[in-house]
Parts: C-alpha cells; structure tokens; sequence
C-alpha cells in the first residue's frame, strides 16, 4: 500500500503525525508534503521537530514541487489523506486552485478516482465552509472531521487522537487497534 499523507496549516497536526506513526509501524510506504504554515504549527504544537516527523515518512516532497512524483496520477497510490486540512486547503481543492502540491496531489488523486480523506479542522462553520465540504464530497472526497467519540470511554488526549486517526484508516481498510470498538450494549 502506498498513501500521500498531507499536513497543512490547521491546528491538529498531530493527526498527521499520528497517522505518520502509525503508517511506519505497519509499514505502509507514505509521501509527505507539508505546507509551511504545518511546519510552524508541528514545532508550535507538539513537541516534535519537522525533522523528526519528516523521518517518520517513506518519502519527503516540497510544497513547491510541482514535478514531484505525487503530482501525476500515474504514479500510483491508494489514495491521499490530508489531517489536519485548513479550509484554505479545503478552498484550494474544492476550487482546483493547484496553488501548491498538497493540493495538486489532492486534485489528482480525486480526478483517478482514489480516496481523499479530509480531516478538517476548524469550528465552528459557516455556510462557504460547509458548501466547500459539499463541493469535494460530491467529487468523491470524504470529509472526516476530528469529532470525539466517547463510546470507547476515552482516558487521555491520545485516546481522543487515536480514534479519529483509526477512523481515517478505516477508510483505507488498514488494520489496527487504536480504539477499542462498539461491540453493542
């Protein structure tokens, strides 16, 4: 399996790290492409360093390289998943506004027919958030925003973090046990 995993500048990157994580543990092969407004966020947010998250990826791509092997649909991939997703990210793909090659990479994967999964991040929405949400949707994007569930009776943030990066890896029927799931009453 290969993924394209993008960050961009919402708050929330540790979805993306978390997914990085994950994906390196299973050793799922990944290609990274981070905006610069994520990179400011990592150091800012977590206590990680953008080396240390670049580390984490099979793959490192610039947010200006619009030659990169993930701007093409026909370098394969099962699909792309962008955690945590700006709305002005969302804007981009929403609008195939190919600005940079997180978007581009987005734009593509959409146009071959693959998955897109979108964490968006922000809170609350007005009426251009949702029609953009609706407009990717239609395209065949699915809209994942990081919503807590309490089900599995959650202890920590990293509880939190974890069921939502498994439900973006259950889009791609990747294996894990991040969360405990619903079994019934």
């Amino acid at each position: 399996m290969r993924l394209i995993i993008g960050i961009s500048g919402a708050t929330g990157s540790i979805y993306g790290i978390r997914t990085l994580e994950v994906l390196n543990d299973l050793g799922i092969e990944s290609h990274l492409v981070t905006t610069e407004v994520a990179k400011k966020n990592i150091e800012m947010e977590t206590p990680y360093a953008v080396r240390q998250v670049e580390k984490l990826a099979t793959e490192v791509h610039h947010i200006c390289n619009m030659a990169a092997s993930i701007s093409s649909g026909s370098f394969y991939t099962d699909g792309m998943i962008i955690a945590p997703c700006s709305i002005k990210s969302l804007s981009g793909v929403a609008n195939s506004f190919n600005q940079n090659l997180l978007i581009r990479a987005a734009d593509v994967t959409l146009k071959e027919k693959r998955k897109l999964v979108m964490v968006v991040r922000e809170t609350p929405l007005h009426m251009g958030h949702l029609q953009l949400m609706a407009r990717v949707a239609e395209m065949g994007g699915v809209i994942l925003p990081p919503m807590p569930a309490f089900y599995h009776r959650p202890q920590t943030i990293d509880d939190l973090i974890n069921q939502t990066v498994g439900k973006v890896l259950d889009q791609f029927q990747i294996n894990h046990n991040l969360f405990n799931r619903w079994h019934g009453m």
